[in-house]
């Protein structure tokens, strides 16, 4: 059994940390900083021995060189993140690209490419556990900014995870859900899922509560980028969202 663990850190940022409790092993997925990381799996007693990045931004390979200098007391820890952008995140030990394999335990994730936030993303699916961590490629409603790629990349990436089953679960690395659903209103006022959601999601921040993990199914039903029908129409969408 695959548990996910959800930790809140900077301004918006979640962490993910991913154990397995057959084999014992954790992973931490795109850790922005080190303490809060390392104390949640102190308090659970898990040892953290891999990291997965998804992508350079230092807001999610921050924590890694400290992890793995914290992991040296437990027998070490290999961090993982794309070959495309091995130049920019210093600390990898093994680079990966599209359809190769990583392991915690058993289970097994395929590495996608994702290219369009930046120049390499990539995402982390496990198919048989119904997961995939997709770092800052799909948030709840909205996508990730085009800052070293294409609308015509990200198009193509909303394609590939629509496509995943309905029940997947969408873990995306940050608390975007209001401002994205908000906007999402002004480009489709009349999709009652959308405005049912936005509810539901003004209720949780009211209360201080996260709004992700999300899932595939939500987002084919929500999600305006996803749900464009071609290139212009989501570069239109993300030029006015960038200027909202």
């Amino acid at each position: 059994m695959l548990e996910v663990v959800r930790i809140p850190v900077l301004n918006d940022n979640y962490v993910w940390l991913l154990h397995d409790d057959a084999s014992g092993e954790t992973v931490a997925v795109d850790p922005a900083v080190a303490d809060p990381v390392l104390d949640a799996a102190r308090v659970r007693g898990w040892t953290i021995g891999q990291i997965w990045n998804t992508h350079w931004h230092g807001d999610h390979v921050g924590g890694n060189a400290a992890i793995k200098a914290a992991a040296q007391a437990w027998g070490g820890c290999i961090i993982t993140g794309p070959a495309a952008e091995a130049e920019k995140i210093g600390t990898l030990d093994r680079t990966v690209g599209e359809g190769d394999q990583v392991r915690i335990g058993d289970h097994v994730a395929t590495v996608m490419a994702v290219p369009a936030h930046t120049a390499g993303h990539i995402a982390y699916h496990l198919a048989e556990d119904r997961i995939v961590f997709v770092g800052d490629t799909l948030f709840a409603m909205g996508c990730g900014r085009l800052f070293e790629g294409t609308a015509a990349q990200m198009f193509d990436n909303m394609a590939r995870l629509a496509a995943l089953p309905a029940d997947t679960t969408v873990y995306c690395a940050h608390e975007y859900t209001l401002s994205n659903g908000r906007f999402a209103l002004t480009v489709e006022p009349d999709n009652a899922a959308l405005a049912a959601r936005v509810v539901a999601v003004e209720a949780a921040r009211a209360k201080g509560e996260a709004t992700v993990p999300t899932s595939i199914g939500a987002e084919r039903d929500t999600n305006i980028f996803m749900r464009a029908r071609n290139v212009a129409e989501l570069a239109a969408r993300r030029a006015a969202k960038d200027a909202a």
